[in-house]
């Protein structure tokens, strides 16, 4: 695992509801989230993502791409803020702490990186949610990657895409 992008998306597409990805989220989702970044050096989030998320604690170094000096999860020592392009703090996040990188942050960030050929994998968990906000086509997403494998459990489909 070198770069993971993490996303949880509504059956609809949905990617937040109530401001937050917890309202698109399953139990399934969460326990997988939280294995997840056990076995990662850094997590890269965006400022959006940082003030509308629980980010208080993480397990690792937290990445903030902001353009904001203001950092949104104060208190927790592990949070740095950057104002950088994605694809700059990914670098210096791999100089920094190391090659195993989870970006947990928004659409926008984690499709900007997947274009640039940046992401070696996506873990997608698609909920049975629906009526949420910022919808996007998760299935044109997982096109974009050459090849990806399927489980469903408790309700929820999980997909790991590689190129």
């Amino acid at each position: 695992m070198s770069t993971v992008a993490s996303l949880v998306v509504g059956h609809d597409g949905s990617t937040s509801k109530g401001n937050s990805s917890n309202g698109v989220s399953s139990d399934a989702d969460r326990k997988a989230f939280l294995e997840r970044r056990r076995k990662v050096d850094c997590i890269i989030i965006g400022g959006n993502t940082a003030r509308h998320e629980p980010y208080k604690q993480s397990p690792v170094p937290l990445v903030i791409i902001s353009r904001s000096t203001i950092n949104p999860v104060a208190g927790n020592d592990l949070s740095h803020v950057w104002n950088l392009s994605p694809s700059q703090a990914l670098d210096k996040a791999k100089a920094l702490f190391g090659q195993r990188i989870l970006i947990e942050a928004g659409t926008s960030i984690i499709f900007e990186l997947i274009e640039q050929g940046l992401v070696d994998q996506l873990d997608l968990s698609v909920t049975p949610v629906t009526g949420g906000d910022f919808p996007i086509d998760w299935r044109d997403l997982l096109s974009k990657f050459k090849e990806h494998t399927h489980t469903h459990i408790d309700g929820t489909d999980f997909y790991c895409a590689r190129n």
